[in-house]
């Protein structure tokens, strides 16, 4: 019996333990309560009906048509006149090419804005294409048509939506995660209830639009239930026909202020604009300018803004006329900055504010069991990031999502840090030039709406090679997020080690890895700092409170007690590789459950926690505090065995026999399924797909240094991998001397890393190969022919008691990856040659 309790339910501001982070303005008081605006019609939900979620939050029974996510929805740009649209919209389902259902009644209901497939819309199904329709009345205060214009405004709709007031188009967008306006002021009737239609298409991953991990069949694995349709609130607002539409905000803590721009529409020619910094009631400064130009604003003895001390300014913007105003909005501010400089040990790391900062991250899919893409509730959204708080991390990946302006809100109240990913095109294949230019645009409109959250960090155009078309482009694209938004850190690839990557593109401020259980352990190199982008995924099964019923994860444990254990102790390893490796940040795989996932601090319907969060916060709070850029070199390298002749050696003269005798150890080979053949000086061993040479010990320390060399020849060169010399684990080979058949080169590899030959070795061509690890360089190196043709950082690496191989390597417990060649004169170093002894040992005629 497990000794999981449900949480009891959480009422009222979930920040209130936090009060001291909370920003002392009416503004942000205000917002933090949730401005409400009713919606003008259809609340009273005839005809609706929620749908029978699998899991329930403890917030699915407070969804109803009155009170569907009523908050102010733009705390960044706050106007005081708006009107929320959400609510019981008419709903059906379409066919492609249909013509809009102008004036008619449609035969479902949905609550906006929840995803057509979550129970909480009440239809819970999913459609290629839909129409969705209501009426609205404007108020005759706002004085839409004399001097004001309306705007209806999306803040989300997946995927392709087409907007109709009364009958006329008032706007397109593509892109199911970017927010867009439609100004339907000319579209109006005089008087009475207006008509909006909204057509949506959304196929999901039967075409090549980013959809993150949505599918239109989940897996029982990574990939999940999809989200269509209107899944960000919906509102209305009068605007000036002259009016403020956006603010680019830029802190400068060098010199204490704050650049900003103020976007305007309509002619605003001769006009100006007053920005006014407050502290809580007191004014901090007060600055003229003109609409579209930057401003300059004092922010003096500025109170900087960071996990520990969140604080916010206020900023009130004026545009005026002659003096007189025109348009005023509020906003606020974070004066932060984030950066990379050397710590004490001389390698980069990750700055806050010019401090090393070490970011301590969960992965954060942001799926729930009753809205899917959407929660239930602003309590809701704000509960996960206030968990993050409670179990000592400071920083979120926002992993292949995007959320709505409450979310980056509720994270700048709390002191959050978020990289924040680009949602991926689907997985398989790669997608033609169309998709991919689709991509980009989507990209640079995610840059531009979201970069003046003061809790987000960095940007992260790709994850694992899902939807990556080439190396190039992926490094071009980091070069124009960086030119388009230069003070945030630019990940160009997260798990650039990882699955359909392409490979390191070089470019970027972060080298990303993955590892499983992990952490992962890249190292910064000249110009880019390195963080681990996943590891973990602890699991545990929760009975009734599971997706499916059962789960997985990348390693089950049994019960809350052992996997709190498992989350410690692989924590503890986050810090040393911190301190060995350099790491400025990990990310741990993840904050709850997401349907077949089990491997969450919380179940996916946020009922039970499934760890000891004590335990969990002591040990991230310790790595946060002591990864402090100090580093651990760790104790002096074993010399090793001087010479060239090495610790082992395998000729190959015998010519007959199942032995190959260890010409310099005591560690004879065992054959099976080989032949005896030419070498390069005198006998060699043939290999025909299913032999091996076992050496019956471990002849490497791979958790130190060593180099393996042998000559070899292919038979065949194509897709499949075929290793020339390894070492068993009992999982995977802790190395392989190898052809990559995946890259159709030679290669020097670890698991997900490989340092790579640069061009495709010839067929019955003989090449002396040599991978050299250095542990305390933290390198992994290839070399060919006497040539150093590769390197790749790989700080550490655990240790192996299994047998070195010949001719195969092992996956997954099974031997695989058999030769198809020829090879001679094996020798084992227990140390790392130089380059001078390599180039030395090819030339030997020995």
């Amino acid at each position: 019996m497990l000794s999981l309790a449900p949480l009891t339910r959480r009422r009222g501001s979930g920040a209130r333990s936090l009060a001291a982070l909370a920003v002392t303005t009416m503004l942000s008081a205000a917002l933090a309560a949730g401005i409400t605006s009713p919606a003008t019609a259809q609340t009273d939900g005839a005809g609706w009906e929620m749908g029978e979620p699998r899991l329930a939050t403890p917030w699915t029974a407070d969804v109803s048509p009155g009170n569907a996510l009523p908050e102010y929805p733009r705390p960044q740009l706050t106007r005081d006149a708006w009107r929320n649209l959400n609510g019981v919209w008419e709903f059906a389902g379409a066919t492609e090419g249909e013509a809009p259902p102008f004036g008619d009644t449609l035969a479902e209901r949905i609550l906006v804005p929840y995803p057509t497939e979550s129970a909480l819309s009440g239809i819970q199904r999913h459609e290629d294409h839909m129409w969705y329709r209501r009426t609205f009345e404007v108020p005759r205060h706002w004085q839409v048509g004399n001097g004001n214009r309306l705007k209806i405004n999306f803040g989300a709709v997946d995927y392709k939506a087409v907007v109709y007031v009364n009958g006329r188009e008032v706007a397109r967008h593509t892109g199911g995660y970017g927010a867009f306006s439609a100004d339907v002021t000319d579209a109006l009737r005089r008087h009475g209830e207006q008509e909006i239609i909204v057509g949506v298409e959304d196929r999901t991953d039967a075409t090549w639009q980013p959809v993150g991990k949505q599918r239109r069949v989940p897996d029982r694995g990574i990939f999940y239930e999809g989200a269509s349709g209107i899944w960000q609130t919906v509102w209305m607002e009068p605007v000036a026909s002259r009016h403020v539409d956006t603010l680019d905000m830029v802190p400068d803590i060098d010199t204490s202020t704050l650049n900003l721009t103020v976007n305007t529409e309509g002619n605003t020619a001769g006009m100006t604009v007053e920005a006014v910094v407050s502290d809580g009631r007191r004014v901090v400064s007060r600055t003229t300018g003109t609409p579209g130009e930057p401003m300059t604003l004092p922010v003096p003895r500025a109170k900087l803004w960071s996990p520990d001390s969140p604080f916010l300014y206020d900023l009130d913007v004026v545009l005026k006329r002659q003096w007189r105003p025109v348009d005023r909005v509020s906003s606020y501010f974070g004066m932060r900055e984030i950066g990379t400089a050397e710590g004490a040990d001389g390698r980069k790391r990750i700055t806050l504010n010019g401090k090393v900062l070490f970011l301590m991250s969960t992965l954060d899919q942001g799926y729930w069991p009753d809205g899917i893409y959407t929660a239930p509730t602003d309590e809701a959204l704000r509960f996960d990031l206030e968990q993050h708080k409670e179990l000592g991390f400071n920083t979120v990946r926002k992993h292949i999502k995007t959320e709505p302006d409450r979310w980056y809100y509720h994270a700048d109240r709390l002191g959050l840090l978020v990289w924040q990913d680009m949602p991926s095109m689907r997985t398989g294949g790669r997608p033609p030039v169309a998709a991919q230019q689709q991509f980009e645009t989507e990209l640079h409109e995610l840059v531009e709406e979201k970069k003046n959250w003061t809790s987000v960090i960095g940007w992260v155009p790709f994850n694992e090679g899902w939807g990556e078309w080439s190396r190039e482009a992926t490094g071009r694209i980091a070069g124009e997020i960086k030119q388009q938004d230069p003070t945030r850190l630019v990940n160009a690839h997260s798990g650039v080690n990882c699955c359909d990557s392409l490979g390191d593109s070089g470019k970027g401020d972060v080298i990303d890895w993955h590892a499983y259980p992990g952490p992962a352990q890249p190292m910064p190199d000249g110009s880019r700092v390195s963080i681990d982008g996943e590891h973990g995924g602890y699991g545990l099964e929760v009975a009734g409170h599971m997706w499916f019923g059962e789960g997985h994860a990348y390693r089950m444990l049994p019960d809350k007690e052992s996997l709190t254990a498992a989350y410690v102790d692989n924590q503890r390893q986050v810090l040393d590789v911190a301190k060995r490796c350099a790491i400025s940040g990990a990310i741990y795989t993840q904050i709850t459950d997401v349907e077949h996932e089990v491997n969450g601090f919380f179940t996916y319907d946020r009922q039970v926690k499934k760890m000891d969060f004590g335990q969990v916060r002591a040990v991230n709070e310790a790595i946060i505090r002591n990864a402090d850029g100090s580093g651990d070199d760790g104790p002096a390298p074993d010399p090793g065995t001087p010479g060239l002749a090495g610790v082992h050696a395998y000729k190959f003269n015998e010519g007959t026999g199942t032995t190959a005798t260890d010409s310099v150890g005591d560690a004879d080979a065992t054959l099976s399924g080989t032949e005896w053949a030419q070498g390069v000086h005198g006998g060699g061993l043939s290999f025909a797909g299913a032999g091996e040479a076992d050496t019956g010990r471990s002849l490497v320390n791979t958790a130190g240094s060593y180099t393996v060399s042998a000559w070899a020849k292919l038979d065949e060169a194509g897709g499949a991998f075929q290793t020339i010399v390894s070492q068993d684990t009992g999982q995977h080979s802790a190395f392989f001397l190898q052809y990559s058949g995946q890259d159709q080169r030679w290669a020097m590899s670890f698991v997900g890393l490989r340092a790579l030959s640069p061009t495709k070795p010839e067929v019955g061509r003989w090449y002396h190969l040599t991978g050299v690890r250095d542990a305390q360089a933290g390198t992994l190196e290839l070399f060919v022919d006497g040539e150093k043709v590769d390197t790749r950082s790989a700080c550490s690496a655990d240790g192996s008691t299994g047998n070195t191989v010949i001719g195969r390597g092992q996956y997954n417990g099974g031997k695989v990856d058999y030769l198809r060649g020829d090879v001679d004169d094996v020798r084992i170093f227990d140390r790392a040659l130089s380059d001078e002894e390599v180039a030395a040992l090819a030339s030997s005629g020995e």
